[in-house]
């Protein structure tokens, strides 16, 4: 089968599920990106420039180190080091909200990959009983109940669990990542 007659198969679930599909896989494209980018920098490379420069008492080439570092970490750092001279209380609060800052943007959007990745099963499994009803009515209708009739009607229906799998197992795996 095509991918045209499958979801004329699965029905109206069958759009649900690929608008769910496409929806995650963006969300997915767009974290793996953002990650990337943001991830390049060697942790030990940046903190050994950072240290150097604090070491010759430099404390505004650390900081533009950090500014010029595009990494969740060095924003931190680069927290902290604004507040030098201030209360080490002061110092950890403002790194420990940074922080915060810094989750909140990594997790942007994967809630709502979760979300897909858990619904999308239930999704399938609605657009499998609503073939199974069709597939009882398309059989009280027919004088004939043949395993004909009954195979093509659970066959059909079964789409709809495969695709909300196929949605599901890819959202999952991701998020969870």
């Amino acid at each position: 089968m095509s991918l045209w007659q499958l979801l004329k198969v699965g029905g109206f679930t069958m759009y649900v599920l690929l608008s769910c599909s496409v929806f995650s896989l963006a969300i997915i494209l767009e974290r793996f990106i953002y990650y990337r980018k943001r991830s390049r920098v060697p942790r030990t490379d940046f903190m050994a420039r950072v240290r150097e420069a604090l070491e010759k008492g430099n404390v505004k080439k650390a900081l533009d180190v950090c500014l010029d570092t595009n990494a969740p970490f060095s924003s931190v750092v680069y927290s902290g080091l604004s507040l030098y001279g201030h209360n080490e209380l002061v110092i950890s609060n403002t790194m420990e909200r940074e922080v915060t800052v810094e989750t909140t943007r990594l997790e942007r959007l994967t809630s709502i990959v979760g979300t897909i990745g858990s619904t999308a099963v239930y999704i399938g499994l609605f657009g499998t009983v609503l073939g199974i009803i069709r597939a009882f009515h398309d059989i009280s209708k027919s004088s004939s109940g043949g395993i004909s009739v009954v195979i093509n009607g659970i066959s059909e229906a079964l789409v709809c669990t495969a695709a909300g799998l196929c949605v599901a197992v890819p959202a999952v795996i991701a998020y969870n990542f």
